[in-house]
């Protein structure tokens, strides 16, 4: 009976082994698994801030580009200076040509036509006293604007005071395509002032030709 009771007790004592062993694992696994959980959290939101980042530095759909301001703002400077550059030169033109031909000495030469309709314009020669001053070529798109009222001023220049003889000598078309040449002239007297003559062409309805006139303005 002795015997069999040791057994017993020997026996309860290795089931109480046993049942610690596996107690003191069951803790041993538990106290390693709690830093694994505590750490489990920090990847989520270490992911969620690597996809917030581009968000914050991109622009969002209603922000606007400083770049873009910056290009108009010096479009707009570029512009200024192309006005105030064809500001200037419309000034250096006017004072050389102040300084070229003084009024008091200064001689212009216009062109004007009427109508039109027996005489198609190609070039006009212009002579002062016996001497060329000007031959000028016009193309189709400068009659037509002739035609439609425009004044072309043909020759400018300098001429002392006294009197002067001008003629001009015009190449065209005139009634049925035939080539035409006709002169025109006029004596005149230069004061002190500038001198404006203007020769125009016109249509003779009764005779279907062309008459080209000098009109001096006084």
């Amino acid at each position: 009976m002795l015997l069999r009771g040791a057994f017993v007790a020997l026996m309860l004592t290795g089931a109480a082994a046993s049942t610690l062993a596996q107690s003191t694992a069951a803790s041993s696994t538990a106290v390693n698994a709690a830093p694994a959980a505590a750490a489990a959290p920090a990847a989520p939101a270490a992911a969620g801030g690597a996809a917030a980042a581009p968000a914050a530095g991109g622009a969002g759909p209603g922000s606007s580009d400083p770049a873009s301001g910056d290009f108009k703002t010096l479009d707009q400077e570029v512009q200024g200076l192309k006005k105030d550059v064809i500001d200037l030169n419309k000034d250096l033109f006017v004072l050389e040509e102040e300084l070229l031909f003084p009024a008091n000495t200064q001689v212009a030469v216009f062109m004007s036509m009427d109508v039109g309709s027996f005489f198609a314009l190609d070039s006009v020669t212009i002579k002062i006293d016996n001497k060329e001053v000007t031959n000028y070529l016009y193309t189709a798109r400068e009659a037509e604007s002739l035609l439609k009222g425009g004044v072309h001023r043909i020759y400018l220049g300098n001429l002392k005071v006294g009197k002067h003889e001008i003629v001009g000598f015009f190449t065209g078309k005139g009634p049925n395509e035939r080539d035409y040449k006709r002169g025109a002239t006029i004596n005149f007297e230069k004061g002190v002032g500038a001198k404006y003559l203007e020769f125009k062409i016109s249509d003779r309805v009764p005779s279907h030709q062309p008459e080209f006139l000098v009109k001096d303005w006084e």
